[in-house]
């Protein structure tokens, strides 16, 4: 596999010391830093996650910047939220440009990555492709190892939400907060114990190993300890991924999905415009359309916050929990930020938050379905399914709409089903939704047969 692979459709990543190296990894800063002062900057803060090879990279990644002409400042270990709040605050007169996360996000532990922010906005894309191209015909460099100054933007963040919930300031109710050995809690413990509010912790002990479960919310299986410890003490839960960017939320048996908390938030605000994902249900769509608007756009947090500020929208959801709220925050995805969100509509309304929930029309959806396929073969599978459908088979269902934003979702007359090349795994992502679970099986089995077909 060619070590290009590494550069996504927004962010970096790969695995430690087979893609990510030394010499790698110090091209990568380099270059990163040369973009920087390209684009008239020079103070790069530079975070990492809790990944047990984060501080490695970080180290070779500082060499790499600072043999670039860019200065690099050190955040520490934090989550990736924290990393983007660093563009918003001043540390004794100092401003940083630009912030890179070196982190791994929900992927196994032997990957790592770099998620980059320019000026407040997503380096990704167009942007990343034309790096990879400098990449490639970029000499070594000699690793220099240089210590940046340490600059504390996590005290800085959570003075922030303190004094922005200090009216959550005792609130209790049960709580279990699962950090699966992500970086996540170093934030969390700070900012809920000077708000006094009660919660029992599960894993806060960043630990890169995740010798517990792996810290991916949208996957069930990592959700068995919260759900036992809401099932024997009640009230709700939360489990949050990785590096603190995505987050669940268990009341009962019911895990919401993000585009679920779409509807409950957008009830909240007048008029709401709200960005959704090609993965987000119909009844997102037309339950906020009915109150305000409602805009389907690319997966992928870069793709979001850059709709996010284009539509000067109130919020963007992911259905896997990437929530970004523009509206009383900076309109980027924190899972912290996005707790705290919640337990305002918990002290508002208490456990009957989700109410609107029950008002809404019936519908069968499937989990997210991922079905392996390398990084070189996924796009190409699209782009022949795309073509097949043009002249489905004569036993298809009648398909009465084609949405090619990101991936393939077919609108049938009583459902849909979404087929998209993943941007950080190896895998190609399905869901399927429909007003039936017979339909329901019917989209996903044809759709998903014809998909065998194209692939030989």
């Amino acid at each position: 596999m060619s070590v290009l692979t590494i550069f996504r459709e927004y962010d970096i990543r790969g695995i430690f010391e087979k893609e990510l190296n030394q010499e790698n990894v110090v091209k990568i800063g380099y270059l990163l830093g040369m973009e920087l002062q390209k684009q008239g900057g020079k103070n790069l803060g530079i975070g990492y996650d809790a990944r047990v090879h984060s501080k490695k990279i970080f180290d070779w990644f500082c060499s790499g910047v600072a043999r670039s002409g860019a200065i690099p400042y050190g955040l520490g270990e934090i989550p990736t939220p924290i990393g983007y709040f660093s563009l918003f605050c001043d540390f004794d007169g100092l401003a940083l440009d630009g912030n890179v996360m070196i982190t791994g996000s929900h992927n196994p532990p032997q990957y790592n990555g770099f998620k980059t922010t320019f000026f407040k906005k997503p380096f990704f894309g167009e942007e990343i492709n034309a790096l990879k191209k400098k990449f490639d015909v970029l000499d070594s460099l000699e690793f220099i190892a240089t210590k940046p100054k340490a600059l504390n933007v996590l005290d800085k963040y959570v003075d922030f939400l303190v004094q922005e919930f200090e009216h959550l300031k005792g609130f209790c109710l049960p709580l279990c907060i699962d950090c699966g050995n992500g970086i996540a809690g170093v934030g969390i413990k700070k900012i809920l114990d000077k708000l006094q509010i009660p919660y029992n912790g599960l894993y806060f002990e960043p630990d890169g190993n995740f010798p517990n479960h792996h810290p991916d919310p949208s996957e069930e299986e990592n959700l068995r300890d919260v759900k036992k410890n809401i099932a024997r003490n009640g009230g709700v839960g939360f489990a949050l991924d990785g590096d603190g960017d995505r987050l669940a939320v268990i009341k009962g048996e019911r895990v919401y999905k993000g585009d679920e908390l779409a509807i409950i938030f957008a009830y909240k605000i007048p008029n709401p415009i709200v960005i959704g994902e090609v993965k987000c249900s119909l009844n997102m769509y037309e339950s906020i359309n009915k109150i305000g608007r409602a805009i389907m756009y690319k997966t992928g947090h870069s793709n979001l916050k850059v709709k996010l500020k284009e539509e000067n929208a109130h919020m963007a959801f992911e259905v896997s929990g990437h929530i970004f709220f523009n509206d009383r925050y900076f309109g980027y995805d924190d899972a912290t930020y996005t707790l705290l969100r919640v337990l305002e509509l918990l002290k508002e309304e208490g456990m009957e938050f989700d109410r609107i929930l029950g008002n809404l029309p019936k519908l069968y959806a499937t989990d997210e379905i991922k079905i392996p396929a390398s990084d070189e073969e996924k796009f190409l599978l699209i782009d022949k399914l795309r073509e097949a459908l043009k002249n489905p088979p004569k036993d298809f269902p009648e398909i009465m709409d084609i949405i090619t934003i990101d991936g393939i979702r077919v609108i049938f007359k009583e459902g849909w089903g979404l087929i998209r090349a993943s941007n950080t795994t190896p895998v190609l992502v399905t869901r399927f939704e429909a007003k039936s679970e017979a339909f329901k099986e019917i989209y996903q089995q044809k759709l998903l047969e014809l998909l065998e077909t194209i692939k030989g």
